[in-house]
């Protein structure tokens, strides 16, 4: 008995070792953050897809959110869903050890085609920010920062890869990602901290009564809403009012309550993802030393100066001792 019992968990782990090492995945911890995390990357974008049919989309989205997609907004909302969603999908495949050792070309055109629909997506994104979840400041500047920073790091790995900066490539791609997959995160952080605003203390948001009447339609705004009647009769066609967020409250209230909190959750959702990142980075420095001496015998193969230095390294901007290959 002692002895099936003890055995088992060692062929339930030699199983699991076969899978991950069929994927290109030497380490079992690198595997499991890539189940984890590329898990709920794919997941999270596949629940998305549907999103592509507008009206599946308006039946989804915060109450209100689309009131203003209609023109140019219409137009930044596809333009981000339409190439972020494939760009999504599509970069999860990247982040597959055996696809890049032994489907290359596959890696490389991959690769391509993600930085240009990310670019697009960025695009799109910037269209939209002035309304996407009530367009309070706090949230524009999120979704600018973001932008800046995911095409700013997706740029540096791009010179690196062209450098053969291997490890420089990887880190910063890394950051590219983790850095747009705090909108996974957002919506945790935005229901936790929405339902705890719906209790107590209560808050408050100006909304035009435009937008209230498309949530909640004309009889019911005047009725909650009686400053809204100036919006009605044209005198006052800018007309905002005070909302109460409220989670548990009508379309306007909880549409209200999640614009609110947008900003705040979007911020705290990248800076956890920042620093997410540069924690792994530092926690493998043995895939990047392996990737470095990869880099130094293909940038000696192709004649760079400085090899294992070619890309944007410490040692050629900072005050670091210059590298040398172990080999």
């Amino acid at each position: 008995m002692e002895t099936a019992a003890s055995s088992t968990p060692k062929a339930g782990s030699h199983w699991v070792q076969k899978i991950y090492n069929a994927l290109g995945f030497k380490k079992g911890y690198n595997f499991i953050l890539f189940f984890i995390f590329g898990g709920a990357w794919m997941g999270f974008t596949l629940a998305r897809l549907e999103f592509l049919d507008f009206s599946t989309f308006c039946k989804n989205a915060v109450p209100g959110e689309c009131f203003y997609y209609k023109g140019r907004g219409y137009i930044g909302l596809y333009l981000h869903l339409g190439c972020i969603l494939p760009a999504a999908f599509l970069a999860f495949f990247q982040f597959i050890p055996a696809i890049r050792y032994r489907v290359i070309l596959f890696h490389r055109i991959n690769g391509y085609i993600i930085i240009l629909l990310v670019l697009l997506s960025n695009a799109g994104a910037l269209m939209i920010a002035r309304h996407s979840f009530g367009g309070l400041l706090s949230t524009q500047a999120a979704v600018g920062f973001l932008v800046i920073l995911s095409t700013c790091a997706i740029g540096m790995a791009y010179y690196n890869v062209k450098r053969l900066q291997l490890e420089q490539h990887r880190a910063w791609m890394l950051r590219a990602f983790f850095y747009m997959g705090c909108i996974i995160t957002v919506r945790i952080i935005l229901v936790i901290s929405t339902t705890i605003i719906s209790i107590s203390p209560k808050y408050y948001m100006a909304q035009p009564c435009g937008k209230i009447d498309f949530m909640i339609g004309k009889e019911r705004t005047l009725e909650s809403y009686p400053d809204c009647a100036s919006f009605y009769n044209g005198s006052h066609p800018d007309q905002n009012v005070l909302v109460l967020g409220d989670f548990n409250g009508d379309a306007d209230r909880i549409g209200t309550a999640l614009n609110m909190n947008f900003g705040m959750a979007f911020w705290l959702a990248l800076f956890l993802h920042f620093i997410g990142v540069e924690i792994y980075l530092q926690l493998t420095p043995r895939e990047s030393q392996r990737l470095r001496e990869i880099s130094y015998t293909r940038q000696l193969e192709a004649g760079f100066e400085n090899p294992g230095r070619t890309g944007l390294t410490v040692d050629r901007f900072g005050d670091s001792q210059p590298w040398v290959s172990g080999k």
